[in-house]
């Protein structure tokens, strides 16, 4: 029977024995109460205490952590949005107590600090203000919570506004305005180059008639100078300058008459298509010439009398 008592009590000294050594993880702070008083904060590492008379209150991660808190508020033009704030925060090492102690639920404090602020800065902003000045709301929100929980014993790292999700409607409405706004410009653009591709054709129609133009004109002094060749010719063998005239129009006329019965598809109406009728031109011609230099002789001879009377 002794024996049995000696081995149970040995087997309950063990225990206690293994009790009075604990391990703190790494990044993790201890709070040890004894009696239930606050007796001292442990670190990573092995660690001891008494048996029965100390106990672990809880355990702090001194680790960075992320609270993401959701705010639904209206902003100045009346559209109401929900905001994503996400608070990125560290417990103190040196003020593990204040952070242990002082806050129960320190996840909360923080969520209404965020509530307070975000409501307090998103009413005095349009919808469009608060997707470009987010930055300016992060930066108020920590401001607001560092003063408000360095005497916790919490470090507020960042704040970052990851979301901002206005109401459905608002959002197909700004939707549509975007699509409007981007097929104006479009619309635009096209404008432009339909007006480009005008005034290109232009110029490309200007210089293609300047060009057949510069080709008639080519043409017409090749004719010319041809026919001036010809009535030289004709003169060496004794006919006069204006029967070697009449000639040629007859001969061009007959050539004509030629090519337009070589075409099957022709729609092509040349008259008068007498024989006589290059004959009839050339007189009517010559006589329009000579009507025209007696005009002329005349006005001369009538401007020298006026000249020589005054």
């Amino acid at each position: 029977m002794g024996n049995y008592l000696l081995i149970f009590i040995a087997f309950i000294g063990l225990i206690i024995f293994f009790k009075a050594f604990f391990i703190v993880k790494q990044q993790t702070a201890v709070a040890v109460e004894r009696f239930g008083r606050f007796h001292s904060i442990r670190n990573s590492g092995l660690q001891m205490k008494i048996p029965v008379i100390d106990r672990i209150a809880g355990r702090l991660s001194l680790k960075i952590q992320q609270l993401d808190v959701i705010v639904e508020t209206k902003t100045l033009d009346d559209v109401f949005v929900k905001l994503k704030v996400s608070v990125q925060y560290v417990v103190i090492r040196e003020k593990v107590y204040e952070a242990f102690y002082k806050l129960e639920y320190p996840h909360d404090q923080i969520t209404s600090y965020v509530f307070d602020v975000v409501r307090a800065e998103v009413p005095k902003m349009k919808l469009d203000d608060v997707f470009v000045k987010k930055d300016d709301i992060a930066i108020a929100v920590k401001a607001e919570l560092q003063d408000a929980m360095l005497d916790y014993g919490f470090d507020i790292i960042k704040t970052l506004v990851t979301d901002i999700d206005p109401d459905a409607q608002v959002k197909e409405a700004m939707n549509r305005i975007n699509a409007s706004e981007r097929e104006k410009i479009a619309a635009q653009f096209e404008g432009d180059a339909q007006r480009i591709l005008i005034v290109e054709k232009a110029k490309a129609e200007a210089e293609s008639k300047r060009l057949q133009g510069q080709g008639i004109a080519d043409q017409r002094r090749e004719i010319a100078r041809g026919l001036e060749e010809s009535v030289e010719v004709l003169n060496k063998v004794g006919i006069n300058s204006q029967e070697a005239s009449a000639l040629i129009v007859v001969t061009q006329h007959y050539d004509t008459l030629q090519s337009i019965g070589e075409e099957t598809n022709t729609n092509l109406i040349l008259l008068p298509n007498s024989p006589q009728a290059g004959s009839d031109m050339l007189n009517n011609m010559v006589a329009s010439f000579t009507a025209s230099n007696q005009i002329g002789e005349a006005m001369k001879r009538k401007k020298d009398e006026l000249d020589s009377e005054a």
